[in-house]
């Protein structure tokens, strides 16, 4: 009879939505399993150029980064080079031959390796293009009240107005924070290769309470080993790190007064580190 059905065919029908959602359950899990296993693909440093830059880099396939316009640049040149080679004619996997760290007796000198066309395709291929994508922002307009050119790709200007409004709290600094110079299109003096300030992403400050290696070892080479020296607050450093910008005090070959805005070379290290 009827009554006696009812409660077989519920169970059949139970029976064939549970089999369904096992199956779904299935598909759906091997689906995040393949998006990880390719994202286990990707090497490290590209994934943090991604997360870094993501709306400029949409991913890295058959060992190029791809850009949001579709253009791709080779990722890993797959030649030995040395330090100084490196340092001339660097491919983008190169830029992370060194993890960001506190200073060493050994060579460290990460954030130097740039690739050079990855930085004028992301801000700038000449100067003009450049300065089409700045803005002016007030530099600690309590303790110094200096007016900056800084470019705006990547939200840099935003990043250093945040630093600039937390070392305004702190008028002890003055001497460290005074004199700020920004942009400026120029070779980095004894090389070829253009300055960070070229591309509007680095500041210098305090260059009175500054040391430069080249300063103090006038004749040493870039893969000298060389005395650190150092007169600037690690706490003011923090504050620049905290907001992506990494500190050339923390080269092997340093340069105290520059501070730039890397945000890839800070997340290398914490990756690294598993943080």
């Amino acid at each position: 009879n009827m009554s006696n059905r009812l409660p077989l065919f519920f169970i059949i029908a139970l029976a064939f939505l549970s089999c369904n959602k096992i199956q779904i359950n299935s598909q759906t899990n091997g689906l995040k399993d393949s998006v990880a296993s390719k994202e286990n693909c990707i090497p490290l440093f590209a994934q943090c150029l991604m997360e870094a830059y993501p709306d400029q880099i949409i991913g890295i396939k058959d060992n190029a980064i791809i850009w949001h316009d579709s253009t791709s640049f080779p990722y890993d040149d797959r030649i030995e080079k040395s330090v100084e080679e490196m340092l001339d004619n660097a491919d983008i996997e190169d830029m992370s031959h060194w993890i960001y760290s506190d200073h060493t007796d050994i060579h460290n000198d990460a954030g130097r390796i740039r690739n050079e066309h990855f930085l004028k395709k992301m801000f700038g291929c000449k100067k003009s293009d450049l300065m089409q994508k700045t803005t002016t922002i007030i530099w600690c307009p309590q303790t110094v009240n200096q007016r900056l050119r800084i470019t705006t790709v990547n939200g840099v200007d935003k990043q250093l107005k945040k630093v600039s409004d937390e070392l305004d709290r702190h008028p002890e600094w003055i001497q460290f924070i005074s004199g700020p110079s920004t942009i400026n299109w120029r070779v980095v003096a004894g090389t070829h290769r253009l300055s960070p300030h070229s591309y509007g992403i680095a500041i210098d400050i305090g260059v009175s309470q500054s040391n430069y290696w080249k300063w103090d070892y006038p004749n040493a080479k870039e893969t000298d080993k060389i005395g650190y020296k150092n007169r600037f607050p690690i706490e003011l450093v923090e504050i620049f790190e905290k907001h992506g910008f990494i500190w050339g005090g923390r080269w092997t070959h340093y340069d105290n007064m520059h501070f730039e805005y890397r945000p890839e070379i800070l997340l290398y290290k914490k990756k690294k580190e598993g943080k």
